[in-house]
């Protein structure tokens, strides 16, 4: 007789396939082939120590308890009969057929039992009515829910998803199943792009500008919507393909959630200011009838960001402050380190301000229903949002180190054993050495520390005194046997770092990190680590990646944030000995910015200018923004008559010389395979069109 947990599971499943598939539950028939294939030819099963972790993570957790599985599939509506959506430039912005291949109602050994039960329950795929004729909510399209509130006259747009593609068919699914309503207010919870960049598949930029539609963002969305994709920008896109997992093939052995949500949406980006800003740390607004009461959350899941309480239906949508994991306090895409202390200050503000609720939806997972489950959810992730924060301080004031405390802290067994308390989207080790970056930084008070050696050097070194590669690989091959995988991987690195070429010691290498990737229960790990196995192995892999950022993006941009890139991209020993100084001005928002090439670096203030300039440029910000595009130059704006430059010209050349183009490929191991040399097209002052990767972390 099968348990109850495994009667819903099976119930969970075929309802889900039948979203799929558009009619009646039927087996999968995308991914079933291939769930017994590894995607990589070198790719390796579960060992047998991967095997007995998993068996074990699946006595020590609570899978008795099914209620996400009930919450998750109530109020589902309908079902597309499309399972990939398009993207406008003709790849597939989102597919969720190829995620398949979990509905088998199949374990997985190569998959952490309670990351696969995550998997399962992101699988939802359609419209849900949260609230009768009120709360709406098409799941399974993006990263992010796409949420609809039924105001008097039209819909009001909660997180347009990442994409104008996939918000569009969102709109399309909603508007063709309850009758078509024109959208009369759009809500941005936070400054991540997979909650704004969808706007333009729902609302027409005239219609905001002209006051026609209300677009609402907390306070500093726009400046931080904009400033954690620029200067770090390249970087970031690199190290989020990895943690994100985004070029990963869909399969048992590689990639099968994103914790939040499947994954992220590869269409068209937008981004359209916002004309309401929202200020006060509680602030009430009506829009279209509807009462809404809005909780600033700043420094919580994002610089930006807030709550919202519908007090007439004693409903609560809490952006991305609280979903179906504990989130990221520090993500591995690299962004500051966010304030665990503070996000648990904001969700337990929320908890005694509207401590009425009876329904907590959110931008990401499945809504809860009852008051008393609410409080359940919220207090779980308010308690390990604090002790994280203060069990990692208690530690560091005992003098354990950054190194260490990820072997040290454990969250209290009460919490381990709640779901909405997991760390899938974040990691409680990557978590606890956060938290002491965020106060005392990453050095763990060991002189030997902080100079240390370049990895290759290091390397060479390690090897030669451990009698070299023959002896590193027999050890590795003894760890592995052993399931020593950590242990492997440490001296494997050390190998690889000192001879690139070793492709024996890179598959090795990549061994470990599969069997490490396969036993984590968190996506970013995961998902790293399958990532560095694939490029040890192969080179890194080709493919369309999710695109953060565009032309609006970079329209929205303050032009001293692009100076600031500018300044970022000037290589020090190619400017040293030059000096000079530019005006930049623009007319057409009254803007002036004195810039300076002095001591080989390049600097910028704005409201000021030289008096005597080598070089003064004058044209509007609006044809600025096709320099910053790469799709005009200064002189092709002056032969247009767009521009005007006064002064020597050479000093344009000269800078330009001096600038780096930025591209997502670089190597994180060095001599990697295969790997592919994409050629420099960033023009000379240009913001590149995609410089990160910035979505739910």
């Amino acid at each position: 007789m099968r348990s109850p947990s495994s009667r819903v599971l099976s119930c969970f499943i075929a309802a889900v396939v039948a979203g799929l598939a558009g009619g009646p539950a039927a087996a999968a028939d995308s991914g079933a082939g291939a769930a017994d294939a590894h995607f990589h030819p070198e790719g390796k099963p579960p060992s047998k120590f991967t095997v007995e972790l998993r068996n074990g993570v699946k006595k020590a957790l609570p899978f008795e308890d099914v209620r996400d599985f009930e919450e998750s599939r109530r109020g589902l509506l309908a079902v597309p009969k499309f399972k990939k959506i398009m993207a406008d430039a003709g790849n597939v912005a989102w597919d969720m057929e190829s995620y398949s291949f979990l509905l088998q109602g199949k374990d997985f050994d190569s998959i952490n039992p309670s990351l696969q039960r995550q998997a399962i329950l992101n699988m939802g795929y359609g419209l849900y009515e949260v609230l009768p004729g009120k709360i709406y909510q098409v799941r399974g399209f993006d990263l992010a829910n796409v949420t609809f509130i039924q105001g008097d006259t039209g819909w009001i747009v909660f997180d347009p998803a990442t994409a104008a593609e996939t918000a569009r068919a969102a709109l399309a699914l909603i508007n063709g199943k309850l009758g078509t309503r024109p959208v009369v207010a759009v809500v941005y919870s936070h400054s991540h792009v997979d909650h704004f960049g969808g706007v333009r598949g729902v609302v027409d930029e005239a219609d905001v500008r002209s006051g026609k539609v209300k677009v609402i963002a907390p306070e500093g969305f726009l400046h931080e919507a904009i400033s954690e994709n620029v200067f770090a920008g390249t970087a970031m896109s690199r190290r989020s393909r990895v943690q994100y997992g985004t070029l990963l093939a869909r399969s048992p052995f590689g990639h099968v959630d994103q914790s939040i949500g499947k994954n992220v949406a590869a269409g068209a980006t937008g981004l359209i200011a916002p004309n309401v800003t929202i200020t006060g740390d509680f602030e009430e607004l009506t829009v279209d009838g509807v009462k809404m009461v809005f909780q600033n959350t700043p420094d919580t899941e994002a610089p930006s960001g807030m709550n919202t309480w519908f007090p007439d239906w004693k409903a609560f949508w809490a952006g991305e402050n609280v979903t179906g994991t504990i989130h990221n306090i520090y993500t591995l895409r690299g962004a500051p380190v966010r304030n665990a202390l503070n996000w648990s200050k904001q969700i337990n503000a929320a908890l005694y301000h509207f401590a009425g609720m009876e329904v907590l939806f959110a931008s990401h997972s499945w809504p809860r229903w009852g008051n008393d489950r609410i409080q359940e959810v919220l207090r779980a992730q308010r308690d390990l949002y604090a002790n994280m924060n203060n069990g990692v301080l208690r530690l560091a004031n005992q003098g354990v180190t950054i190194n260490e405390v990820h072997n040290v802290y454990h969250s209290p067994p009460s919490l381990q054993r709640q779901w909405a308390a997991r760390s899938y989207h974040g990691s409680e080790a990557i978590n606890s050495r956060g938290i002491i970056n965020r106060f005392i930084g990453f050095w763990d008070g060991n002189p030997v520390n902080l100079e240390p050696l370049p990895q290759q050097e290091s390397g060479r070194l390690y090897v030669e005194m451990m009698g070299g590669s023959a002896r590193i690989l027999a050890k590795g091959h003894e760890l592995i046997g052993q399931g020593k995988y950590l242990h492997a991987a440490e001296l494997l690195n050390r190998l690889v770092f000192a001879e690139p070429a070793n492709q024996p010691a890179r598959n090795l290498l990549a061994d470990a990190f599969e069997q490490l990737g396969y036993q984590r229960e968190s996506p970013s790990l995961r998902n790293s680590y399958l990532n560095m196995a694939y490029e040890l192995r192969s080179g890194m892999q080709a493919g369309v990646a999710p695109n953060s950022t565009g032309p609006d993006v970079i329209r929205a941009m303050a032009t001293d944030q692009w100076l600031d890139f500018i300044g970022i991209s000037v290589d020090s020993a190619k400017a040293d000995g030059m000096r000079f100084t530019i005006n930049l001005v623009t007319p057409d928002n009254g803007e002036k910015f004195l810039i300076e090439m002095s001591n080989a670096t390049l600097t910028n203030i704005k409201g000021f200018s030289a008096p005597q300039p080598d070089l003064t440029i004058t044209l509007d910000r609006a044809d600025l923004d096709r320099i910053m595009m790469g799709t005009a130059s200064f002189e092709s704006l002056e032969r247009e008559g767009k521009a005007r430059l006064d002064g020597t010209r050479g000093v344009l050349a000269q800078l330009a010389g001096t600038l780096t183009p930025f591209t997502p490929d670089f190597e994180v191991f060095p001599g990697t395979r295969n790997a592919r040399q994409v050629p420099a097209t960033t023009k000379p002052f240009q913001m590149p069109i995609q410089p990160a990767m910035s979505f739910a972390d």
